[in-house]
């Protein structure tokens, strides 16, 4: 059985002192990553592989966190323009996430115009956003989905913010998803397993994905999700796969080193390891075992 790739690009002097992003710095992080993971010296062409030209594509990001710990205009933009080159129109792009206010909180410019680039929360007045009526019913889960999700999207990537997660352990490109329904609360207990895997599995979801990619510029690998400088680290790195399992499983994977190195005890000693991705697994839509899985690492 073919093991599945996951890229991590570490980009040394993406952040400065004061946590300025240097966006050529990371373009480049960007054009690495997607052509390690497609094993190619385009990455625009690679691109045009996973995308069509006609595609509505989807960029959901986490704004929940505040400024400190969520995903920066620079970043998703950053993502929006190599889109923007590889062919898709701009008015073909969304970055989205829950509600206008997060998204202001984090500094990001809205624009919920048919052209150019979307930048918006469900929560906006247009016949595109908001949450459908009718509930999506799938074995544990049922729950309205944004239309931005299940009605205007085609194509979908999960540009999440990896951090730790007091009840579900880690939090990144699969969890990323409950904020694309109106009753996320509803998925917590033992530890969101297997609400995470089974909220993938639904129809918006599973046939849209078609990319993850976890920032980690700044990882919160203790006390997530929410953002608290001491367990904070400068980590200066994206991670980008196809299998959104095997992809939350290597952050998974990052989030216990960098507990390790700051002696705090594992996941699973805390009995919180993310017991959802095993679940995932389980249901074919992904690798959650290192032996599966082929990590390629660089450093720009």
């Amino acid at each position: 059985m073919a093991k599945s790739n996951v890229v991590l690009v570490k980009g040394k002097g993406v952040l400065s002192q004061s946590n300025t992003i240097d966006p050529k710095k990371l373009s480049q992080m960007y054009s690495r990553g997607f052509e390690l993971l497609f094993n190619s010296k385009n990455p625009q062409e690679s691109l045009r592989h996973l995308f069509k030209s006609s595609d509505n594509v989807g960029i959901k990001i986490n704004t929940i966190g505040g400024k400190k710990i969520s995903t920066r205009p620079e970043v998703s933009h950053s993502l929006a323009k190599l889109l923007a080159v590889s062919g898709i129109p701009e008015s073909n792009l969304i970055i989205w996430d829950r509600t206008n206010r997060e998204l202001r909180e984090v500094g990001y410019r809205l624009n919920a115009n048919r052209k150019g680039l979307k930048v918006h929360g469900t929560d906006t007045q247009v016949n595109w956003a908001g949450y459908n009526f009718d509930l999506v019913s799938h074995l544990n889960i049922g729950s309205r989905f944004t239309k931005i999700q299940s009605n205007f999207v085609t194509a979908s990537i999960s540009l999440a913010i990896l951090k730790d997660h007091g009840m579900a352990g880690v939090t990144a490109g699969m969890k990323n998803y409950f904020g694309a329904i109106h009753n996320p609360n509803k998925y917590h207990d033992t530890h969101c397993d297997p609400y995470v895997a089974e909220l993938f599995e639904t129809e918006p979801v599973k046939k849209k994905h078609k990319l993850s990619i976890l920032d980690c510029l700044v990882v919160q690998y203790h006390r997530g999700p929410s953002y608290h400088a001491r367990w904070a680290k400068k980590y200066e790195t994206l991670i980008f796969g196809l299998d959104p399992v095997a992809t939350d499983f290597t952050g998974w994977q990052v989030i216990e080193k960098l507990r390790a190195e700051n002696g705090l005890p594992s996941l699973k000693e805390e009995n919180r390891e993310p017991k959802y991705l095993k679940s995932a697994e389980k249901m074919g839509l992904g690798k959650a075992n290192s032996h599966d899985i082929k990590v390629i690492e660089e450093e720009l």
